[in-house]
């Protein structure tokens, strides 16, 4: 599932017009009429349109942090309005595709290729952990697509992985995930092959700086088999990181930041299977993949030299992503819940700011942030967490380089999305296929009375607290005690044996209850402040005098405790750094607040 954006010396003068980019973050397309190359499967026909359909179950996307299907809608509307802004540069961070399955790579390639060819956009994408999912081609599939009566199709690409021998299922050599091979070779004209358009291109092993360039050497240096460095020790994998000059004056720097480590240092280095996976982020970049530093060092160093603006973009995150919450977090859930081995070591932040980087955009986390780092040489590193169109809030954001030290960043929210209701008639079928099942869990179908996509993500972060989050990552003891208090009941517990409620007004805390608390909590993790335009305001100031009372309160039950912890999460993660629309000024080492 997180890209980033390293900015590292402005040299663009005052009265040149200000350059844009559009960061679009973990788009996890997934190819809706999309055709297999070696199967008559076309998918399943949508009743509501007459059209062949291959699309997963609205269960199974209830039950994962991105949307599967919708997100297909969502993309094209985002490109569409980054065309009205004719906006020209869009950076894509990683997981550009569900698995980067050769189906979903010819369906994204098309559209690409006709957002360049109508507006003269250029794309440029890196890797994620979704693709590659490994470094090498590898045997795959899903059991949750639809079949015609609204039931579960699998989908693979080798007939072994078929779980069940009596379930309907389709293989296909295109579901497979492909590897660094496949990618390259499939998105090559965007990015990670250099054009005819490009005033400089290279990748970190290219032996060619600047003043020596030539289209015919960087066409060498972007062969596979010159991209590959020892991940461990007798261990070579790809790495696609390139730079890139689409436009005089801009150096867009591309890193790869997987890692992909050996399982078993004794097996074979061929073995697709015998490797982790990139989930981790940089912390894995430390230790198996340090050159990346380097190259960013002198990559910086060079693009001063020659008076260009760097600006590099990976999937991974270099700061905190969590307001500072992550003691609190531990504390109340361990540590290994709410994805903390994704937060990266300060030794991230600390080498990317001596390599004289500045801003940082990311996504992965599928979450709307800004994390700002501060050091004693009075540098200032800004990461910012690009918000996923498959997730609550969908959205992207727009860099603007105003100046030497100034740059402003906007998030544009993605509402209103045409068709993102076309696949309900199918979910209709899904529904009643459950009932007919008499099914333990069913998701809830209010979902498909929404009215816009935005609510429909907000739908699907409700269904995803419910039906997984709660279960998998909150102690159980403490979900069934808190699950039954009102806002009045907590208001009372936080005051311990103070019970004067004359001060408050209590009917405003009767409104809510602690459920409702806890998909805000998730709402700010995921939105940051836009989340604000869908809580009460009222209640925001109710859950502050709760933190407040709570953070005085003096107890030894438990329970009070982790109720404790619990609103310092929400009043972190609800006061965060501005995440919307600011400029970020280098030369005073401040981020001004615009809208």
């Amino acid at each position: 599932m997180f890209s980033i954006l390293f900015l590292s010396h402005f040299v663009i003068s005052a009265q040149q017009k200000p350059v844009q980019i559009a960061f679009l973050a973990d788009v996890h397309f997934q190819d809706l009429y999309g055709e297999f190359s070696d199967s008559d499967f076309k998918g399943i026909e949508n009743p509501g349109t007459g059209k062949k359909t291959i699309l997963r179950t609205m269960d199974s996307q209830l039950h994962s942090t991105r949307i599967f299907n919708e997100n297909h809608f969502a993309f094209l509307a985002a490109l569409d309005d980054i065309a009205k802004r004719k906006i020209k540069i869009i950076a894509l961070p990683g997981d550009f595709t569900d698995d980067g399955q050769a189906y979903n790579l010819r369906g994204l390639k098309k559209i690409l290729d006709g957002y360049q060819e109508k507006y003269g956009m250029r794309f440029f994408i890196t890797t994620g952990n979704h693709d590659p999912v490994g470094p090498f081609l590898k045997q795959g599939g899903k059991s949750d697509f639809m079949d015609e009566n609204g039931g579960e199709l699998s989908i693979v690409s080798d007939e072994n992985l078929i779980k069940n021998k009596n379930s309907k299922s389709i293989v296909t050599k295109d579901i497979a995930m492909s590897g660094y091979l496949e990618i390259l070779n499939s998105m090559n004209d965007f990015g990670f092959a250099p054009s005819g358009k490009d005033i400089f291109w290279q990748t970190p092993f290219s032996k060619v700086l600047y003043e020596q360039f030539s289209f015919k050497n960087a066409l060498k240096d972007s062969e596979y088999q010159n991209r590959m460095y020892e991940v461990s020790s007798d261990f070579s994998v790809p790495d696609l990181s390139y730079m890139v000059e689409p436009t005089d004056g801009i150096w867009l720097m591309a890193i790869d930041g997987n890692t992909y480590i050996p399982k078993n240092i004794e097996g074979n280095p061929d073995d697709e299977n015998n490797y982790s996976g990139a989930s981790i982020g940089y912390n894995n970049v430390l230790s198996n993949k340090k050159h990346l530093f380097s190259w960013v060092e002198k990559m910086v160093n060079e693009a001063k030299k020659h008076n260009k603006t760097l600006i590099a973009f990976t999937h991974y995150p270099i700061l905190d992503f969590n307001d500072d919450a992550n003691s609190e977090i531990k504390q109340l859930l361990g540590n290994e819940k709410w994805q903390i081995d994704r937060v990266p070591n300060d030794e991230v932040a600390e080498l990317f700011a001596k390599a004289g980087l500045k801003l940082h955009f990311a996504g992965h986390m599928h979450i709307n942030d800004t994390g700002v780092k501060k050091f004693e040489n009075g540098k200032m590193l800004v990461n910012i967490q690009v918000p996923s169109l498959a997730a609550y809030i969908p959205g992207y954001k727009i860099l603007t380089v105003k100046s030497e030290d100034e740059c402003e960043v906007e998030t544009v929210s993605v509402k209103n999305v045409p068709r993102f209701d076309e696949l309900f008639p199918l979910y209709e079928k899904e529904s009643e296929n459950l009932k007919a099942k008499n099914s333990k869990e069913i998701w809830n179908k209010e979902i498909l009375k929404t009215k816009n996509y935005r609510d429909f993500t907000l739908f699907h972060l409700k269904e995803l607290v419910r039906l997984r989050f709660v279960p998998s990552d909150w102690p159980k003891d403490f979900i069934e005690k808190a699950s039954k208090l009102s806002g009045k009941d907590l208001l009372k517990l936080s005051l311990g044996n103070s019970k004067d409620l004359s001060k408050f007004n209590i009917k405003c805390f009767e409104k809510w209850k602690f459920e409702d608390a806890l998909l805000n909590l998730y709402q700010f993790q995921s939105a940051d402040e836009l989340a604000k335009k869908d809580i009460p305001k009222k209640r925001l100031s109710q859950y502050r005098i709760l933190e407040e009372n709570f953070k005085i309160l003096e107890t030894d039950d438990e329970f009070l405790n982790q109720l404790k912890l619990f609103f310092a999460i929400l009043e972190k993660l609800s006061t965060g750094d501005v995440a919307d629309h600011f400029k970020i000024d280098f030369k005073r080492g401040e981020i001004v607040k615009l809208k």
